[in-house]
């Protein structure tokens, strides 16, 4: 190795290595990284509300699903039972011949039936209203209680992934022993 004013092997000067920048280059590059950084952030930030926008918007439409299921089998639980009641139950016993006891049994298992969907349905809906990405991108970021469960924001593993092994392990608890919603 050739040391300061040594000529390189064969007699040669060794070329001029590349010009150190100057200070003023340097703030403008750490501007310029910084300048790219807000922006980045920015985007971030926007493509968030983008998610929890829609989040919420899916939850607000579950709800009102919900509600009308709810409401559907309600209706269906009552009108059913009265009116079912009274029609198959008179035809069973006068024109089929069946025991008054039978009759009403039959027209409860078909109002329970339809109450079961109806129930079922709303059930369904009501998972909507979890807001499970938001949550999850939240906890990938540090915040709320899922966030000691799930992977760092630079971690190339999914978030859904990791939180649905973390439903199938059963309740989780918080530092204080306080049950963990589940994601």
């Amino acid at each position: 190795m050739n040391g300061p004013g040594e000529e390189a092997p064969g007699g040669a000067t060794p070329p001029p290595g590349p010009a150190a920048p100057g200070i003023l280059e340097s703030l403008r590059q750490v501007h310029s990284a910084g300048r790219a950084s807000a922006d980045a952030a920015g985007e971030a930030a926007k493509a968030f509300r983008t998610l929890v926008s829609a989040d919420i918007a899916l939850a607000r439409s579950a709800m009102g699903r919900a509600v009308a299921f709810t409401s559907i089998a309600i209706v269906f639980g009552a009108s059913a039972w009265l009116l079912l009641m009274t029609t198959v139950v008179i035809t069973l016993v006068r024109h089929v011949g069946w025991p008054w006891s039978l009759s009403l049994l039959l027209c409860a298992v078909l109002s329970l039936a339809v109450t079961a969907y109806g129930a079922w349905r709303a059930m369904y809906y009501f998972e909507h209203t979890r807001m499970r990405a938001t949550r999850r991108q939240l906890a990938r970021l540090g915040f709320g209680e899922l966030a000691d469960y799930t992977p760092d924001a630079g971690s190339p593993q999914s978030t859904r992934d990791a939180t649905e092994r973390l439903s199938e392990q059963g309740p989780l608890k918080d530092k204080q022993g306080i049950d963990v919603t589940p994601p």
